[in-house]
């Protein structure tokens, strides 16, 4: 019983973290939107989720502080406080605290260190101080006690009072009732602002009954007892009365939109009417009761009608309780289809595909070899069913990128704030989808990059107008496909990156010598040198030079690779381009001199024969590492030279042939011995005795149990460029 109230725990975990960013989504846009009615809903609904949800829990420091966030938020709903920056920032703040309150609940068995407790109290007074400060004619408007006639000819009182309609049983004085001393009561739990004697059921002077009772009143009273403590009240002479209390701000208006604002919950029509003080628990018996008369005489009704009928709640608010149960109902039925799994038992799942994998790869290379044609025809029917079961397995941890990208909202937000300077942030494809390990890995370095761009990238307002430019600097993060990888670019608009500046710190660290001829690419990528910072002083945010390298390193193991394109003056773009999924791809297997590589299939553009025929003429030798690609000179590769192996005397071969391979737009090709076709790829990592070893980035094992090395096609493009531009030189 108590692993299940564990996992249930675990659920709202999950959930409150999910309602909690979408409360700061919703506050960040209410800083350029303070009027946008449905963010300011979306934050009091995630507000009164997690408190709803903490107090099924006991969690009741949780209920405490969100109940004040609460109130703070519904009167900014009402309009009687106006949402500035300064209650954003408190509200933002207060989110942060409800997501370590929860956790630590969680984790303690709803227990809160005094620490937490202390935050709580802090943040709550800063809260209930935003309460006191609401605007002296709001206050006033609140205080007028006027009677208005809706359209359905109830009389309601226009400010936050109920409304008290009582009409008394002819027979309540001979059951020794007062009704005056009810009406005392009212005053005990509350303060009666307005009563309205209603005499219209008194009859003539000649056929008055003096023991019998003909008043009716209506009251407004200022309480804040709920609708069942007030028809308490009224307990002992319910029977024989006709009593409706109608609650505070109770026009339609009010009444749908409390409606709206119920947890998506699964609930009867009188439940909801009931949780949003429309009925009370016995007028909704009354009303059942009612309606099982009907079935029992044949006259099947709703229970909605009868309501309408006896004018206890209006049609309207009866169609806004439909709409709601309708809703929530189709919304379950969706959710019905959606299973959350722990990620353990993902990460198992995909392990286990990716042996089925190799077995299916053996068990075909088997069938193969025994030329029995039903056998292969068999082996083909499971190669596709495994093929088909990874693209399925795999689908299941691709998520969309636009998460982890809209947390960088805050951090703009902050950081900007604490550097005075003004920054919007643009993101562009949020929808794009790659493997759930590689974005919770890729997390940390986008954040040392964000905030770079903020804190050197960026200038300062007066800065950007002196050199032209829009006030407001811009950082944009974008991601997108290409060529079976996932490239992110975070780019800015600033003041870019000063080569001089660069190359200057550079040679005083003695990272470079001062003789020394660079690209424009290679004094770019100084930045990522361990150590190396232009900064003139340490800051909160940057400046100590241990964080760029620690972002290509972290890059790297991904088998990912981060690039920088810098303009003076005009900004910086920096792009990392990472593989869709770090578990299984497609290969394609080549030979060399008897051992088998593969090369990723989404690298591979073509394949092409090796011969003397297309050497390019003329200052090109054979030995040369260029081939003529239909009148392109393509770098080549030749593995049997990069991995060095023993060189033979024999001439080349001339049935060598070449594997086109391209990344980040850069093409070259690898000389291999044999190509040997297409097959899946379980990506296996490689010891530290293969670290040093440049051009290999995993390995995997075939059908044969052997094992083959897969190709790092970024290290070896980046290989075949650099010797091109040696030969050049």
């Amino acid at each position: 019983m108590s692993s299940d109230l564990d996992a249930v725990k675990q659920v709202f975990l999950v959930e409150a973290e999910e309602l909690l960013a979408a409360m700061e989504d919703a506050l960040l846009h209410l800083e350029s939107n303070p009027d946008d009615m449905e963010s300011i809903n979306a934050v009091f609904r995630a507000a009164h989720t997690i408190k709803g949800t903490s107090g099924v829990f006991g969690f009741d420091d949780v209920v405490t502080f969100t109940h004040v966030a609460e109130s703070l938020l519904d009167k900014i709903r009402d309009s009687e406080i106006v949402i500035t920056k300064t209650i954003i920032e408190v509200l933002l703040k207060s989110g942060d605290h409800m997501s370590v309150l929860v956790n630590e609940v969680i984790a303690n068995d709803g227990q809160v260190c005094t620490a937490l407790l202390a935050t709580s109290s802090e943040l709550i007074s800063q809260l209930n101080g935003f309460m006191q400060q609401a605007p002296a004619e709001m206050i006033s408007a609140v205080s007028v006690n006027r009677v208005e006639i809706l359209s359905s000819d109830e009389q309601v009182t226009a400010n936050n009072n109920w409304h008290i309609s009582l009409r008394f049983g002819v027979d309540v004085f001979k059951q020794g009732m007062d009704p005056i001393s009810f009406v005392k009561y009212l005053q005990q739990i509350g303060r009666i602002t307005h009563l309205t004697v209603l005499p219209e059921k008194i009859p003539a002077l000649k056929d008055i009954d003096p023991e019998a009772c003909y008043l009716g009143f209506e009251i407004s009273l200022t309480s804040d007892c709920s609708k069942e403590e007030i028809e308490s009240v009224f307990e002992f002479v319910q029977e024989d009365c006709d009593i409706r209390i109608i609650p505070p701000n109770s026009a339609i208006s009010r009444y749908i939109k409390l409606i709206q604002e119920l947890p998506e919950e699964d609930q009867l029509l009188g439940e909801i009417l009931v949780k949003s003080d429309v009925l009370t628990k016995k007028e909704l018996n009354s009303a059942l009761d009612t309606q099982q008369l009907h079935d029992d005489a044949g006259q099947a009704t709703v229970l909605g009608e009868i309501l309408i009928n006896q004018g206890v709640v209006a049609q309207e608010v009866v169609g806004a309780a439909v709409e709601k149960q309708q809703h929530v109902r189709a919304k379950k039925n969706a959710e019905s289809h959606i299973v959350r799994v722990n990620s353990d038992k993902l990460d198992e799942l995909i392990n286990m595909v990716g042996e089925l994998v190799i077995a299916s790869a053996s068990a075909s290379l088997l069938a193969n070899k025994s030329n029995q044609t039903e056998l292969e025809e068999a082996s083909g029917i499971v190669d596709g069913l495994v093929d088909s079961i990874r693209n399925n397995a795999l689908s299941l941890r691709m998520v969309p990128i636009g998460d982890s990208f809209h947390r960088f909202q805050r951090v703009v937000r902050d950081v900007s704030g604490q550097l005075e300077k003004s920054i919007e942030l643009v993101i562009t494809g949020a929808e794009t989808e790659l493997d759930k390990m590689v974005v919770e890995k890729i997390g940390d370095p986008l954040m040392h990059l964000v905030r770079n761009s903020l804190d050197h990238g960026l200038e300062k307002q007066e800065q950007r107008i002196a050199a032209g430019k829009d006030p407001q600097g811009k950082i944009h993060l974008n991601a997108y496909h290409d060529s079976g990888s996932i490239v992110i670019e975070i780019s800015d608009d600033g003041k870019g990156l000063n080569k001089a500046l660069l190359l200057e710190k550079a040679i005083a660290k003695g990272i470079v010598d001062a003789e020394q001829v660079l690209s424009d690419d290679d004094i770019h990528n100084l930045i990522f040198h361990p150590g190396f910072s232009t900064a003139d002083s340490v800051s909160n945010i940057s400046g100590r030079g241990v964080g760029m390298d620690v972002v290509k390193r972290n890059i790297l193991a991904l088998r990912g690779s981060i690039d920088l394109e810098s303009e003076e003056g005009e900004g910086t773009v920096v792009r990392i381009r990472l593989p869709l999924t770090l578990a299984i791809i497609d290969g394609f297997q080549v030979g060399v001199k008897g051992d088998s590589y593969v090369v990723p299939l989404d690298m591979v553009i073509e394949c092409v024969e090796y011969t003397d025929f297309n050497q390019i003429p003329g200052n090109y030798k054979h030995d040369s590492n260029y081939f003529n690609l239909r009148g392109e000179a393509l770098p080549l590769v030749k593995l049997t030279e990069h991995f060095k192996y023993p060189a033979v005397e024999n001439k080349q071969d001339a049935r060598a042939n070449i594997v086109v391979v391209h990344y980040a737009g850069r093409k070259a090709g690898l000389v291999v011995d044999q190509l040997m076709g297409e097959f899946q790829t379980v990506i296996k990592p490689l010891g530290k005795l293969f670290s040093e070893i440049r051009g290999i980035g995993g390995s995997t094992i075939l059908g044969s149990g052997e094992v083959a090395l897969i190709l790092d096609v970024q290290q070896l493009v980046q290989d075949a460029e650099h010797h091109e531009l040696k030969q050049i030189s």
